[in-house]
């Protein structure tokens, strides 16, 4: 059977515009959480989130075109020129791969939400002004595959053009999509892209309204705090990771750096609730990801660390502790979260968070759980609480649990 393996890295986030300023920032606890300023959030019950700040769009396409795209989409270009690149199938000059690859590269694309600000937008215009003064670019700017779209266009990859939409899973949905494509011999590469930015009146006031996200307006920094005993719900965030996924063999021939083999990964549906979690689920999807994982590299396997969904909301955080416990019962790896450095980035948060996780197998440090500072007793594992922890690491997984009950587990081991 074919092995893939990662070759490209990008990302862009609240605490960092590429992926080396990004892993410094998450392990040293840098939190990208502040006031909002994207809109005017004075009178929202709510009025944090984790913005990317200093994004220029001009930087990833000409001036004419930021117009037809919205922010998600160009975050999403940003995280995959740097991909790209990274994995050497592009220059500083964006140049489209060669056309002897172009056929068998594909891309899969994820988002939770896709262009909600364009969407808000539109609608008020029409509400306001009337059909006839919407934008021709409305549609194309705010549909989810677009992303895919605009970065398949960029780089010429005429492969599999593929989408996933399941919420805060998406792109880890993405991920384990790209391996099976690869696997079952739909492509040789696929570039893995997951974007997001829903930090809009809607998304901030719809999120509000069903009491998920923190309320900790006068002390942003604190707000987001997986796994504390004081936690009262996720902060949104917004940005974009990129993964190039490519088949051993191919990595090997060209010589690519290679970041990390993916052996296993597995998905599963609650089957339960639209919006609360249950421990059935994400155990199942964690359970699946681990047998694979067995199945290709020995039953003797052991998980070294999980960078875990952890979104700081209370019962979620929970029952993430107890799937844990179920699953690895007196061989629990060390887990932490990184979303009280970077908030909850939604359908992008499977592809920033396979980055940090495989950077942490490569760099030998994990990163911490910061604002852990009052310990759950229901959630009684090692965190990595406050500070970043040099260990050595072998084999890792990344967990992403989604609204309507889905969810998906990645693993990733060193070569």
């Amino acid at each position: 059977m074919r092995r893939v393996v990662v070759t490209g890295l990008g990302t862009i986030n609240s605490i960092g515009h590429n992926v080396e300023d990004s892993f410094k920032a998450v392990v040293d606890g840098v939190c990208g959480i502040d006031t909002i300023s994207l809109f005017d959030a004075s009178e929202y019950p709510v009025q944090i989130a984790a913005e990317v700040k200093n994004f220029d769009p001009t930087e990833v396409m000409d001036k004419k075109d930021v117009k037809k795209a919205d922010r998600f989409i160009q975050l999403g270009i940003k995280a995959a020129n740097e991909a790209m690149k990274d994995a050497k199938f592009i220059d500083d000059n964006n140049k489209k791969v060669d056309d002897s690859i172009s056929e068998r590269f594909g891309i899969i694309s994820a988002s939770g939400i896709g262009g909600l600000g364009t969407i808000e937008k539109n609608s008020v215009v029409c509400y306001n002004r009337g059909p006839r003064k919407i934008s021709p670019f409305f549609i194309p700017s705010s549909l989810v595959n677009m992303l895919g779209g605009f970065i398949s266009i960029e780089h010429g990859l005429r492969g599999p053009s593929l989408s996933h939409v399941t919420a805060c899973a998406a792109s880890t949905h993405a991920l384990a999509d790209g391996v099976k494509t690869i696997l079952t011999g739909g492509a040789d590469r696929i570039l893995v892209v997951g974007a997001e930015s829903a930090i809009c009146g809607a998304g901030v006031g719809g999120f509000a309204s069903m009491k998920a996200l923190s309320t900790r307006n006068d002390d942003p920094k604190k707000a987001s705090r997986p796994f504390d005993k004081d936690r009262d719900g996720f902060v949104m965030g917004e940005g974009a990771g990129a993964l190039v996924l490519e088949t051993l063999e191919a990595a090997q021939e060209r010589g690519a750096k290679i970041y990390a083999e993916v052996i296993g990964f597995g998905e599963s549906a609650d089957a339960n609730h639209i919006t609360a979690p249950v421990v059935d689920g994400p155990l199942r999807a964690m359970k699946a990801a681990l047998s694979m994982a067995k199945a290709n590299a020995g039953e003797d396997l052991k998980i070294d660390y999980i960078n875990a969904h952890g979104t700081s909301t209370p019962v979620g955080d929970g029952n993430e502790v107890k799937a844990i416990k179920e699953l690895f019962d007196n061989e629990i790896p060390l887990v932490s979260s990184t979303k009280g450095q970077v908030g909850h980035c939604l359908g992008a948060a499977g592809a920033i968070e396979a980055i940090f996780t495989i950077k942490a197998l490569n760099e030998g440090i994990i990163p911490p759980t910061i604002n852990l500072e009052n310990t759950d007793e229901n959630c009684d594992l090692d965190f990595i609480p406050l500070k970043g922890r040099e260990t050595q690491l072998t084999t890792v997984m990344s967990n992403n649990f989604g609204f309507g009950g889905t969810n998906g587990s990645v693993i990733f081991k060193k070569i």
